[in-house]
């Protein structure tokens, strides 16, 4: 299993039972989740920090690696098909992907009763209200909840397909290591090539892919043209109607108004007045 030397440490925090938290991990970097007392369980979702709306997505993590549960050289996929975290290491080998977290009605149906006003900082805590009180600290909500992972938790089926739990499964000092490196990896060995060489070899592999285009780009291109998605109106390119029917595809006839053929009006309404 891998190891971690001191000066590899960017940060180190102890969050006991029914703590949270929430941060950003950057590409190339690992999160060494460690269960210090045996019997954990760690409740995590994942997002793409750049773009929320991505999101950790339980059924396709499962279907694309044809598993149930989660252990080492495996990945978590985005509802986007992309890997969020990829598990490097393991020494736990089991952690539960389909049974969600606790919520205050089942907290208190087991333990009864913990309310703050009476316990102050022991009150009983949940997963779900965990899960919420992290996700507003990055402007998301309960619209935003998804099925999570349970780190260090086994939950397996009987013979006859009923689900249990088994009890202090993860033993003192287990840990599991979630590392952001496909896209850091997939960034690098692109830029090691061509654009061409990229496309040749996704094309070998059989694997979807194109070039990202900018305008230039577009208003080069044959395939582009030859689909009439361009059209020049007085010597100016500029898309082309979206909506062009066989028999009545219409046409742009008027490009709009020149470059800053406003502009000087609108400066002059800016301009302080001149005893100013």
């Amino acid at each position: 299993m891998s190891e971690f030397s001191p000066n590899q440490i960017v940060l180190e925090d102890h969050l006991c039972g029914g703590e949270s938290g929430s941060f950003v991990l950057r590409r190339g970097y690992c999160l060494r989740l460690t269960d210090l007392e045996g019997g954990a369980n760690v409740a995590a979702l994942f997002y793409n920090a750049q773009e929320k709306l991505e999101r950790y997505n339980m059924a396709d993590t499962l279907k694309a690696q044809h598993i149930f549960y989660l252990t080492q050289g495996y990945v978590c996929y985005s509802d986007m098909g992309r890997i969020l975290v990829s598990l490097t290491a393991d020494t736990c080998g089991w952690h539960d992907t389909v049974c969600g977290v606790s919520n205050a009605a089942l907290v208190r149906e087991k333990y009864g009763e913990g309310r703050y006003q009476e316990l102050r900082n022991d009150f009983y805590r949940n997963g779900h209200d965990r899960f919420l009180i992290e996700l507003g600290k990055w402007g998301l909500g309960k619209r935003d909840l998804v099925a999570n992972v349970n780190f260090f938790s086994k939950v397996a089926p009987d013979a006859d397909g009923k689900l249990h739990f088994h009890a202090d499964f993860s033993p003192p000092g287990a840990y599991v290591d979630l590392r952001a490196e496909v896209d850091e990896r997939m960034e690098r060995w692109m830029a090691e090539r061509t654009l061409q060489e990229v496309l040749d070899q996704f094309d070998r592999a059989h694997a979807a892919a194109a070039a990202v285009y900018d305008m230039a780009d577009i208003f080069a291109d044959p395939h582009y043209r030859e689909r009439g998605v361009i059209a020049e109106v007085d010597g100016f390119p500029m898309q082309n109607l979206v909506a062009r029917l066989s028999a009545t595809p219409g046409r742009i006839r008027w490009p709009g108004r020149a470059l800053d053929a406003d502009g000087e009006q609108i400066r002059a309404e800016l301009a302080p007045p001149a005893d100013e």
